[in-house]
Parts: C-alpha cells; sequence; structure tokens
C-alpha cells in the first residue's frame, strides 16, 4: 500500500482527490471526532449509516459557492437552490455507498500511510520538500480540520484506488477499434448537382387564407409578452475615472514611479519538455549528455514532447513576465545568459530551461505615454471613490421613492430603457438578476427602486419601472409579413425537394441531365468528412448514402442556402490505419486506448449504479 502511495502521490489519483477536496472530502472528517455522538438530525441513512444534516448543508454551502464561480456575471439569485440539495443529496449517498463498498474490501490506510501521502503531495511542498505551515494553512481554507482532512484522505483515497482498478480495467478488441479507425478515415467520391431556389419560385404561391389559417393554429406564437419600460441609474468606475483632473505635476511623478515597469525586459528562451510518468530517468540522461558536450538543440529534437518548438531546437523566442506557467517564468527569470535550469515541474511535464537572451526596452517618453497614464492614474483614483459613491448610491436609492433625488445627490443621469421583457433586454439590462428585480412584485407592483445590482466589473445600476404592459395577442395585421415569408420559405423548400426527388427518380431510371432539364455535375474526389470548400450539409448527405452498387451510383439530396443540391455517391474508398513515422504511435494506439478509456469510465459507471440499487437508504 505504501509503494502504491508513493508512486501515485505525483500522478492522477492524487490530482483527483484535492480536485474531490472542495465537494466531497469536507464530509467524512467530523466521524473520528464525533463518531459515537447520536442524536444529532441525519437527512438520509445508507445502509444503517447517517449522513448528518451539519455534513449535508455544509456541502451544500460549498457547491452554492462552486456554481456561483463558474458563473461569467455571479448572481445568487440564479441559483436553483432546490436542485443544489437534491444534486448534493445525491451525491453524498453515492459517496457513502462507495465508502462502504471500500471497507468491505478491506481497503484502508492507516496513520504511516496517510502521513506519506500528505507529505509527497507538490500542493504542500515548499522548493520540494513538505511545508506543515502551507498544509495547515491549505486545509483551513477548504473549512476543514486537520483531523477532519486525515480522515477525509482516508476514505477518498480508497475510494479512488477502487475507481482507478476498474476505469483502468476496459478493454477494446484491436479489430473493433480498427474497424471504426477505417471508417473514421473513410474518403467518397460524389457528384453534386444544384437546383438553385429560382427555379421554383415562380410556383411558390401563399394566399391571404394560408396566412389566416397559419396566424390561428399558431396563436401562442404571437403572443408578445408582458414588457416594462424602465428608468434607471448607471454608477461606473469609468464615468468617475472621466471626471477625475489629473495635474502635469501628478503626471510626471506617477511616471517616474512606473519608469521600472514601463522599461520591459523580456526574455528568449529554449526548453526541453518530457512527459512528467518518464521524466527522472530521461531529464537525468538528457542532462549528463549536456554536460558531455552534446547541443541542447539536438537533445531537444530528441527527447521533447513539445513539438513545434523542438523543431527549432527548443527555441520559444522572446517572452516577458506574465506568459509562461508561474514555476517556469520564476525559473527562466532567475537564470544568467547561457544557463540551464535544474528540472521545473509544470502542468505541462518537466523542463530544462535554458536562458539564449535577454533585451531590455528603453522607457517611452512622457509625451507618448500621457494619455494612456492620466486615464490609469484616474481610475486608479476613482476606485478608491467608486466603493464610497456606490454605497451612498444603494443607501440614497433604497430609502428614495423615484430616481430624481438620489442621481441629484450624486450628480448621476437618469437614463431610460423601453420593451423590456422577463427575458431581458438591451445593457444593462441584459443582466438576469437586474430583470428579476424588475419584475419583482416589490417593485412592479409596490412601486420601489430595484436594489443596486452588480452588472459587470465595477459597474452597478439601479432601476424602477415606468409602464408596464400585459401579455397581449399580436394582431394579424402585425404579423401577416412574417407569416408569408416563413410561409414563402417553406413551400419553397417543399417544391425544391419535389424537384430533387423527380431528377433522382430520372437519373435512377436511366435518363440523362439533359433531358431532365438540369445542369452539369460537378464532381469531388475523395472527400474526407471534415472537407473544406463543400457545403457541410452536403458532406452528411454524402457519407449518410448506403455504398453504390456495380456501376450505379447511390443518390440523395441535401438543402442549402441556395436552394437544393441532388448528391450522386459513386464511390466509398476506405480509410488507412497508418503508424507516425517520427512517434512510431499509430492513430489506431491512440483510438484503442482512448475507447479503452471509455469502456472503464462505463464499467465504473455501471458499478456505481450497481451498489446504489442495492444499498438500503432511507430519507426522513
Amino acid at each position: 500500500m505504501l509503494q502504491d502511495i508513493r508512486e501515485n502521490s505525483q500522478g492522477t489519483i492524487a490530482k483527483i482527490i484535492i480536485g474531490l477536496l472542495v465537494v466531497s472530502l469536507s464530509i467524512w472528517g467530523m466521524d473520528a471526532i464525533v463518531g459515537g455522538f447520536s442524536g444529532e438530525p441525519e437527512v438520509a441513512t445508507v445502509n444503517g449509516e447517517d449522513i448528518t444534516e451539519r455534513d449535508f448543508l455544509r456541502v451544500v454551502q460549498m457547491e452554492s459557492q462552486r456554481r456561483l464561480g463558474e458563473m461569467e456575471r455571479p448572481d445568487p439569485a440564479l441559483l436553483n437552490e432546490d436542485q443544489i440539495r437534491k444534486d448534493v443529496l445525491d451525491q453524498l449517498i453515492q459517496e457513502q455507498v462507495l465508502i462502504q463498498d471500500a471497507s468491505a474490501q478491506g481497503l484502508s490506510l492507516n496513520d504511516a500511510d496517510i502521513d506519506a501521502l500528505i507529505t509527497q503531495m507538490p500542493q504542500f511542498q515548499v522548493d520540494g520538500q513538505f511545508n506543515r505551515d502551507r498544509f495547515v494553512a491549505s486545509v483551513r481554507n477548504l473549512g476543514m480540520g486537520v483531523g477532519e482532512f486525515r480522515e477525509a484522505m482516508r476514505k477518498q483515497y480508497v475510494v479512488n484506488q477502487i475507481r482507478a482498478g476498474i476505469m483502468q480495467s476496459g478493454l477494446v478488441a484491436d479489430e473493433n477499434a480498427a474497424q471504426l479507425l477505417r471508417i473514421q478515415n473513410q474518403t467518397r467520391s460524389f457528384r453534386v448537382l444544384q437546383v438553385p431556389a429560382s427555379a421554383v419560385s415562380g410556383d411558390v404561391e401563399v394566399t391571404d387564407a394560408d396566412i389566416e389559417a397559419f396566424y390561428q393554429e399558431n396563436g401562442s406564437a404571437f403572443r408578445q409578452q408582458e414588457q416594462v419600460d424602465a428608468a434607471y441609474i448607471t454608477l461606473s468606475l469609468g464615468s468617475l475615472a472621466e471626471n477625475i483632473e489629473i495635474t502635469q505635476d501628478e503626471l510626471e511623478a506617477y511616471y517616474d514611479q512606473r519608469a521600472g515597469d514601463l522599461a520591459r525586459e523580456e526574455r528568449r528562451a529554449s526548453h526541453i519538455l518530457v512527459e512528467a510518468g518518464d521524466a527522472e530517468q530521461a531529464i537525468s540522461s538528457i542532462q549528463e549528455r549536456l554536460t558531455a558536450g552534446e547541443s541542447f538543440e539536438d537533445l531537444a529534437k530528441e527527447f521533447s514532447v513539445d513539438t513545434v518548438s523542438a523543431k527549432e531546437g527548443g527555441d520559444l523566442g522572446f517572452a516577458g513576465r506574465g506568459v509562461y506557467d508561474e514555476a517556469f517564468e520564476e525559473a527562466l527569470f532567475a537564470l544568467e545568459e547561457g544557463q540551464v535550469s535544474d528540472p521545473v515541474s509544470t502542468s505541462f511535464g518537466v523542463h530544462l530551461i535554458r536562458l539564449d537572451e535577454v533585451r531590455r526596452s528603453e522607457v517611452p517618453p512622457l509625451a507618448d505615454l500621457e494619455q494612456k497614464l492620466r486615464e490609469e492614474l484616474a481610475r486608479e483614483r476613482a476606485a478608491k471613490e467608486f466603493a464610497e459613491v456606490r454605497a451612498e448610491l444603494a443607501d440614497s436609492a433604497y430609502e428614495a421613492d423615484d430616481l430624481a433625488g438620489p442621481a441629484k445627490e450624486l450628480g448621476l443621469e437618469i437614463r431610460e430603457a423601453n420593451g423590456i421583457t422577463k427575458d431581458g433586454g438591451r445593457a444593462p439590462f441584459d443582466h438576469a438578476g437586474l430583470v428579476r428585480q424588475l419584475f419583482s412584485d416589490d417593485v412592479l407592483e409596490g412601486g420601489y427602486n430595484t436594489e443596486l445590482i452588480d452588472v459587470g466589473d465595477s459597474v452597478s445600476v439601479v432601476a424602477r419601472v415606468r409602464e408596464y404592459r400585459e401579455a397581449q395577442q399580436l394582431a394579424l395585421e402585425d404579423v401577416r409579413d412574417d407569416i408569408r415569408r416563413t410561409l414563402e420559405a417553406r413551400r419553397t423548400e417543399e417544391l425544391l425537394n419535389e424537384r430533387a426527388d423527380a431528377i433522382i427518380v430520372g437519373l435512377e431510371e436511366g435518363e440523362s441531365l439533359n433531358s431532365l432539364g438540369s445542369g452539369d455535375w460537378e464532381s469531388f474526389e475523395d472527400q474526407a468528412r471534415n472537407a473544406s470548400g463543400v457545403d457541410p450539409r452536403v458532406i452528411q448527405t454524402a457519407f449518410s448514402l448506403n455504398r453504390p452498387a456495380e456501376g450505379k451510383p447511390s443518390y440523395g439530396s441535401a438543402i442549402t442556402n441556395n436552394g437544393i443540391e441532388v448528391v450522386a455517391l459513386d464511390a466509398v474508398n476506405e480509410g488507412d490505419v497508418e503508424t507516425n513515422a517520427e512517434t512510431g504511435d499509430s492513430d489506431l494506439d491512440q483510438l484503442r486506448s482512448f475507447l479503452a478509456s471509455l469502456e472503464g469510465q462505463r464499467e465504473y459507471a455501471a458499478y456505481q449504479q450497481f451498489l446504489r440499487s442495492t444499498a438500503e437508504v432511507s430519507r426522513p
């Protein structure tokens, strides 16, 4: 067990554990502290073991924060609390089932195993050594105590061992993978005959009766949603900055302060990148050969898995700070010209980095930067003012019966927006939280202002309803032209399909294009599924047709933007299964590995479902 930990602590399982901590690990550790106590409210019981309400609520809160973090514009009002609670409870039940299964199989870690696992995790290391302060701080950031974290690791690690074992057991027959690859690499040769929409336009007729019938049959599609017209005040950091005056003395002082940053340093680097799993042996061999006098460029071409830079001897060109991974950048900017770094680990693998050249740009004259620096300094000062003004606006708008008072008090402009529906409107009413407030009972019926809503980066809005209009049925005359266009488009497509079907029938009976009154074929040879230069809808049709019989094409059609295309499939060309001459790997190897991974995931999902379906679960 301990050897497994040493082998896996830098790998996938360790990363999975850290990733799962945010949602799942924090719920189990307290068992070690309060294991024997009873009477705590539970939300579910799994095979006789309780999931406590305290643990459940903790994870609900963490999951809510996670979902907020994924939003482009975080807004708690957009969270579906009922769905979150359901999802979390289902997850906790599943995790309890898996932990019980691991325990039943006799899988466990002792205290020494836990210590070895924790001390070897890079998340808790400084300069390659375990750092207790970082460990404790990281655990506290998760909202856990050290004891809780250790117990969580104990339980989750063995579950992940079962998971990894099942997922790595997925197998795929070589011939199945080869057949799929041949199909994927298949090409087809076909001809295309275009029938433009103009060929049937003279036969398209839409009567008033057709329009009225469509209107009656689809009445719900012609209802105008309820709408509001709104007045609103926008407070933004940018508008505050525009009103801040910067004197020449202040500008010159700011220029002197920024001089160090304005003189940009760029470094030209070369690197050799090896995959993390093979890093120790490969890096050692590279370093020995560098010491023996072999060129960095040749070794980059031989070893580096960064194939793009490897062709250039590992050359990455010039770059300043903020471009590379943090660890890579720290190592690069600590080197002297010509020096090669010690091994540097990043998410891409392990690097050897050589600093080839350093260049520093001169500080541009103040005249060239004056406008940019004025704006920077103004925004910097406005940022301090923004928080204060925002708080004043929030209080003033909450207490006021309209927006006139707050606007006058703070020197802000009242603007108007019309036709806002529950689906939103133009900015700033493209923000769902602001729209929800606008249609709330307090604002819509009570006549209050909305709360001050942050609709963007340092942009806040407060609004109120000026006028409300109920949903209503649109008159036929208001939508007549739209309906006519819809019906004309549908009728055109119907006639085009009829024309294409008639051409196909004639071709299958041996008639020529001339006798069918059509144009000429356009040929496409050996086209792949992702071929460019051909309408994707035509490609899709060509690859959906049956293989042509000897000397007899298969026919189909595809509606396009300009009309319809009749497709004649002449040949199906089998795809090859090739080996990459440079790496020795084949597409077949990669596909087989991918399919085996998918199969392993399916098997693990089935295993989880079996455990869940056989567990005794009760919910109060």
